[in-house]
């Protein structure tokens, strides 16, 4: 096992039948989507019998202060004055849950540092933490295999690390290429892909599917993603302007996000636009003082909670225990207590070695009153309305 890397099971090596070159980019895929607000799953019935849970919990240390300068996504030279002294610290912990269902098709990573993880011969020459979930649907092939390769396929772009935006892009879609070219592979599974890549201060989240990532920012929840439901608007417009129909929620009656990898025998031939985009939405972040900690999480999370709940709950555990594991196991139970009907999976990572500070509330200096003239003013406003 590789530093860092989760201990959830492989379910089977699938790279057999399945060739990188094969995994061709049409570069005129990707373009710059619509944002929007995002719309809540249903409530499913409750869970019987709990299954044990998985879990992983590493640390590792991001040396360097400095905040990395990204024209376009890329990683250059550092900006200069802009440097606070935060040396980020990277400590990770995740859990797994099947819930009430039959299966379980969630995968997760966590590497918290990619230097160790990488080869040497890999172009990462900052400080730098992975981390990801993969939702699956119709079996666990395409999150496994996504799982295994999307880091590879990231690192080894062309664009990588002078335009690292692209590279994910092009990542994305050579993953989900490689999903229709392997032939032991079910064409017919599909996942949902979020990714949190850190390099130096600067975070870049990607996200194709209904997956959340949720930074707690001094208790505050700041959602660094946006689901992907077919009913939000800019995804219906899109739909619709490639062919595509929405019923009662699911994309052409069949699926319920409008962005996700594999799932094959509904698109079709590659190289063609689908109404099921492949493409990732990216939001990017440099890290201070502030951002205490990063929540990702499947649907089965936030279909019964909140962002700001999960903040909340995350923060008081931290404030206890100071155990990223033990919240992502909290998190996991509070939902199930919230009858989610689906899988759950979830990571926290944080970013300081010390829980979060207790928020003080400034007192008032001053006492006020009203006096005694305005009293009778206020009498007579109020029995002259009567």
């Amino acid at each position: 096992m590789a530093p860092g890397t989760s201990g959830a099971p492989h379910h089977g090596e699938l790279n057999d039948g399945f060739s990188k070159d094969k995994a061709s980019i049409n570069e005129n895929e990707v373009h710059e989507p619509d944002m929007d607000d995002q719309n809540m799953a249903k409530l499913g019935k409750p869970p019987r019998n709990l299954p044990l849970m998985r879990h992983c919990i590493s640390h590792a240390m991001l040396a360097g202060t400095s905040v990395l300068d990204l024209p376009n996504g890329a990683v250059g030279r550092e900006q200069s004055g802009e440097s606070s002294g935060f040396s980020p610290v990277f400590r990770s912990g995740s859990c797994s849950e099947k819930g009430p269902k039959q299966y379980m098709e969630d995968e997760f990573i966590c590497i918290d540092n990619l230097r160790e993880h990488l080869s040497e011969a890999s172009k990462v020459h900052s400080s730098g933490a992975f981390y990801g979930v993969f939702d699956g649907h119709g079996g666990i092939d395409a999150a496994s295999f996504t799982k295994r390769n999307i880091l590879e396929f990231i690192v080894e772009d062309s664009y990588f690390p002078s335009s690292i935006k692209r590279a994910i892009r092009n990542a994305f879609v050579k993953a989900d290429h490689a999903l229709a070219d392997a032939s032991s592979l079910d064409r017919t599974s599909g996942t949902t892909v979020i990714t949190a890549l850190v390099l130096g201060r600067t975070m870049l989240v990607a996200n194709a599917g209904d997956s959340r990532a949720v930074l707690g920012k001094r208790g505050r929840a700041v959602e660094l993603s946006r689901d992907h439901k077919p009913n939000s608007t800019s995804e219906k417009i899109r739909i619709e302007k490639l062919g595509g129909t929405i019923y009662d929620g699911y994309l052409n009656g069949q699926l319920s996000v409008s962005r996700a990898l594999g799932d094959w025998h509904l698109k079709g031939q590659k190289g063609a636009n689908f109404p099921l985009s492949s493409e990732p939405e990216m939001e990017e972040v440099v890290l201070t003082e502030e951002d205490e900690f990063l929540i990702i999480g499947c649907d089965g999370l936030w279909d019964v909670m909140s962002s700001q709940c999960a903040v909340t709950i995350t923060r008081k555990e931290l404030m206890l225990h100071n155990d990223p594991e033990k919240c992502s196991k909290e998190l996991v139970r509070e939902a199930l207590k919230r009858n989610s009907c689906d899988n759950l999976t979830v990571v926290v990572v944080c970013f300081s070695p010390d829980p979060p500070r207790r928020i003080e509330i400034p007192k008032t200096q001053r006492r006020r009153s009203i006096s005694a003239e305005g009293l009778d003013l206020l009498k007579g406003v109020l029995s002259s309305n009567v």
